[in-house]
């Protein structure tokens, strides 16, 4: 069964129950037990057992703890107390009054999000959880729904990280690059300038962030989407009916005192103490050999780096607590209610973590993502064709697992081996392709990591950011795609940008605002 399309089978039924029923947990259940059996061949113990290695795995791997899948746990958990904190201290509040003194429009607040979101370039997790809460108290006095909130956090973070060297996607694909290259024996490129040369190859990276600035600047939506945003403009209510009961229902205790830096000054530790982390467990990665900056980041414990990053910023958030405490307006017993209820906000999202790196790991000893690499391994057709085709492929890889990095792995050496075969000169934007269409990909599963932490940072229901998403994230892969196309006759990159330019921009002409939208 392994290496045949019944390997698609067990993703795709995980992603189109998800869909389907809204129920994420029963969906990716669903998924692990029917990867199992196809694993198995159908034997019921043998099948039992591998689901309790999944999630097993997902703590212990190795003889040893998974340190990697505990650290971003707790990172999660520790933010969801951090951003409890900020709230009851009336820095979430304080913000807000702050900020739509000066961000006056749902255009501006909008563009806002998107901009920090490109700033915040330094891991994907870290911006998807980060920007979400830094935002929100701005996008919610707008009235802008918490789905679109969730779609420009997405939006911004791994089409972003994708195209930052000084990253750690960017250290992760010049390594691979790096690999592609000394296979082929390769040497007109470094895997750095290489990596460069390719920024403005990645068409979904450019296609996605025009779509987000198109929508943005014209104030209408589409689809799912534009329910979700009527519903918060007429009622205020920036959660969907559906999900609107289980957000925000806590009332809890709020300094009157509170202040910006209550919020910001967490915020700007968690920021500057996770990068000084990063770098710092890259040097100890390299210690006793060469170093440089892209090594350094490339060597470096993100996890590690996000947790110690987090308990930083939490020992400041404990710090201004008590400056509340003493000040009368907190008391201690809110202190333990508020580390209570932060880590039960995130409760749910670990939850789906958990499950979407079990199903993770089953279909990676299933084969799926191996099974479609050698259907364009195998593929035998000239350029004009092969750089849409691997961008399609690869966003079928990372949508059908729910990992861009995998994608990656898998694709870039394959994409190498063709390019070498049939014209070394082409080897650049094939591996464009594959990184754009692994993010495409990445960016519409339901079982993305990536996606799951933007609509946790956002505090929007799961399915909601999903089913919102998906249809503007098709459109930018339509531009793009395009774009690919024009690429493979012309052999111009050139032309191939100008192509989804020109794809935005009959997006931006053909967007109609509807009557009673607003920017203000």
């Amino acid at each position: 069964m392994a290496d045949s399309f019944w390997t698609l089978i067990p993703p795709v039924l995980a992603i189109i129950m998800v869909l389907l029923t809204r129920r994420v947990l029963l969906s990716l259940g669903v998924g692990i037990i029917a990867s199992a059996f196809f694993i198995a061949n159908f034997q019921i113990v043998d099948s039992l057992s591998l689901v309790y290695h999944a999630f097993k795995n997902v703590f212990i791997k190795d003889g040893g703890l998974n340190t990697w899948n505990i650290y971003i746990i707790l990172f999660i958990l520790i933010l969801g107390v951090i951003t409890t904190f900020v709230g009851m201290m009336g820095g979430t509040r304080a913000f807000g009054d702050f900020m739509i003194r000066r961000v006056k429009t749902r255009k501006g607040a909008q563009l806002m999000t998107m901009v920090l979101g490109i700033a915040l370039f330094i891991d994907d997790y870290f911006n998807s959880l980060t920007v979400g809460q830094v935002a929100r108290p701005i996008t919610d006095k707008h009235k802008i729904s918490r789905a679109k909130l969730a779609y420009i956090v997405d939006s911004t973070a791994a089409p972003v990280c994708v195209v930052a060297p000084i990253s750690s996607w960017g250290a992760y694909i010049i390594g691979l690059i790096g690999f592609v290259f000394s296979t082929h024996h390769i040497t007109s490129y470094t895997e750095l300038g290489a990596f460069l040369q390719m920024i403005p190859m990645n068409f979904y990276v450019w296609a996605a962030l025009g779509v987000v600035l198109v929508i943005a600047i014209r104030q209408a939506d589409f689809g799912p989407m534009k329910n979700h945003e009527e519903h918060a403009m007429k009622t205020g209510e920036v959660t969907s009916p559906n999900s609107a009961k289980r957000a925000e229902t806590d009332q809890h205790s709020s300094s009157k005192l509170g202040q910006v830096m209550d919020l910001i000054l967490p915020i700007f530790i968690l920021f500057i103490a996770t990068i000084g982390f990063i770098y710092w467990t890259g040097l100890q990665a390299l210690e006793g050999q060469e170093k440089d900056l892209i090594t350094i980041f490339g060597e470096a414990d993100v996890a590690k780096a996000l947790l110690y990053g987090g308990i930083s910023a939490i020992i400041v958030s404990f710090l201004f607590f008590f400056k509340h405490v003493n000040q009368d307006e907190l008391t201690r017993h809110d202190f333990v209610e508020g580390v209570k209820r932060g880590i039960k906000s995130m409760l749910p999202a670990v939850a789906i973590l958990i499950f979407a790196w079990a199903i993770s790991d089953l279909i990676d000893q299933l084969g799926t993502g191996e099974y479609l690499a050698d259907v364009v391994k195998n593929a035998n057709m000239s350029f004009t064709l092969l750089p849409f085709i691997i961008f399609i492929m690869a966003g079928f890889i990372a949508f059908s697992t729910g990992t861009s990095w995998g994608a990656f792995a898998l694709l870039l050496p394959i994409a190498g081996q063709i390019a070498v075969a049939t014209n070394p000169e082409h080897i650049l934007p094939m591996l464009a392709a594959v990184l754009a269409g692994a993010v495409f990909g990445d960016h519409c599963s339901p079982i993305s990591d990536t996606t799951i932490l933007s609509a946790t940072g956002s505090s929007c229901h799961h399915i909601d950011h999903v089913m919102t998403q998906l249809p503007y994230a098709l459109v930018a892969a339509g531009i793009a795609g395009t774009g690919y196309l024009v690429l493979g006759l012309t052999k111009s990159v050139s032309v191939g940008l100008i192509t989804v330019l020109v794809g935005l921009i009959i997006f931006y002409v053909t967007l109609r605002k509807p009557i009673g939208y607003s920017s203000s």
